[in-house]
């Protein structure tokens, strides 16, 4: 059986949060709107597309200003070999992310990645503010932007086992719906008190070396 990686991108891809440090950077409240929605978020009283809505309602950028600070965060310099390894190898590999588009693209792009799948928020930039849609919304969910289940289902009805890689609580309905997961920081914990099989990770020189156990039939090591 084929496998296919789908990769959270903000705090997995990218080791730091951009679309975090973005709020921080351009939010007319210095972010205050996001430290109040956080703990309602993480608790589950409301979903991500909320918590989206109201940490971007008082974000003022350009897109020139927004890709201007996006631009200088970096990828895991060990996600780009991986992802090349992997492909040859006959495995797939996706980005699903709760972020936005502009900077995914850029990332990968900047990367030699322009050709990987990927899907994500959109940011529509209009007259000084930046204003969220969600192309990959799913019905079947209803609380995130980029229901990362629904991008499981279909690879898995392709035929491919799933490998869920991420960090964070965005990622939890990919968790519960993924073959297998691979788990770092929030996600990890959570995974351990939800009783949901993970296999730890710290880069993605880890995941790589997943892959190829993996190929090769090899247990993957449980939390």
């Amino acid at each position: 059986m084929p496998y296919a990686f789908l990769c959270d991108f903000d705090g997995t891809v990218s080791p730091r949060d951009i679309g975090a440090g973005f709020v921080r950077r351009f939010a007319a409240d210095g972010g205050a709107t996001y430290a109040a929605l956080e703990g309602r978020w993480r608790s589950g009283e409301i979903g991500h597309r909320a918590l989206t809505d109201g940490e971007w309602a008082s974000v003022r950028a350009t897109e020139a200003e927004a890709l201007a600070f996006t631009r200088g965060f970096r990828l895991d310099p060990e996600f780009a070999p991986f992802v090349r390894e992997a492909l040859g190898r006959g495995d797939a590999v996706m980005v699903v992310s709760e972020g936005f588009d502009f900077y995914v693209r850029d990332q990968l792009a900047g990367a030699g990645l322009a050709d990987l799948p990927w899907a994500a928020n959109r940011a529509r930039f209009a007259a000084g503010r930046v204003v969220p849609e969600y192309p990959f919304a799913d019905a079947g969910c209803g609380e995130c932007g980029n229901c990362k289940a629904q991008h499981v289902r279909r690879y898995q009805a392709l035929g491919y086992h799933v490998v869920l890689v991420g960090d964070g609580l965005s990622d939890r309905c990919g968790a519960r719906t993924a073959d297998s997961v691979l788990a770092r920081r929030d996600l990890l914990a959570w995974c351990r008190r939800e009783r949901i099989r993970a296999t730890p990770f710290e880069d993605f020189a880890d995941v790589a070396d997943v892959a190829r156990r993996l190929a090769v039939s090899a247990p993957l090591r449980r939390s």
